[in-house]
């Protein structure tokens, strides 16, 4: 079912606004699976279909004759438990998010990390950390986001 809702987005209506950005937000989706789903999906399998989607999406605005900048983007939210997908037209430095991310072509590691959380959009008792204080010296984590540039002839 996952794979298939992927794939389906590239007949949906993708708004496309660099004057006003905030009527994208209309193209952000989101995945949820059961465990019994993500344990019979490979990472691969919806690797492809991601990519499959973005080059879809590239082909057909193309076809709509869209020529500015816009951008395809996919990330896991663990707190929610999905993968979530947009596009809009804003260039991969600059995608509408409220915290720290960072642009990977490593769109495997966000599937797997989805894939494998058997509790989605909460955390076990168990899997609790302690939250470092802020004069730690290591480095928060960032979000790992996947870009896919939708601009025709690049």
């Amino acid at each position: 079912m996952l794979l298939k809702e992927i794939r389906a987005l590239v007949s949906e209506t993708v708004v496309l606004s660099p004057e006003d950005q905030t009527a994208e937000d209309v193209n952000t989706n989101w995945f949820g699976a059961p465990p019994h789903e993500r344990i019979s999906l490979s990472a691969d399998e919806v690797v492809t279909a991601f990519e499959e989607t973005a080059a879809g999406l590239r082909h057909r605005l193309a076809g709509e004759g869209h020529r500015g900048t816009a951008t395809f983007y996919v990330w896991h939210d663990a707190v929610a438990g999905q993968l979530r997908c947009s596009a809009g037209t804003r260039k991969p430095s600059d995608l509408p998010f409220d915290c720290d991310y960072h642009v990977t072509e490593d769109l495997r590691a966000i599937v797997l990390e989805f894939l494998e959380d058997r509790a989605p959009g909460s955390i076990l008792w168990g899997e609790l950390e302690p939250v470092p204080f802020p004069d730690n010296d290591t480095e928060p984590s960032t979000l790992a986001v996947w870009a896919f540039d939708l601009t025709v002839g690049r």
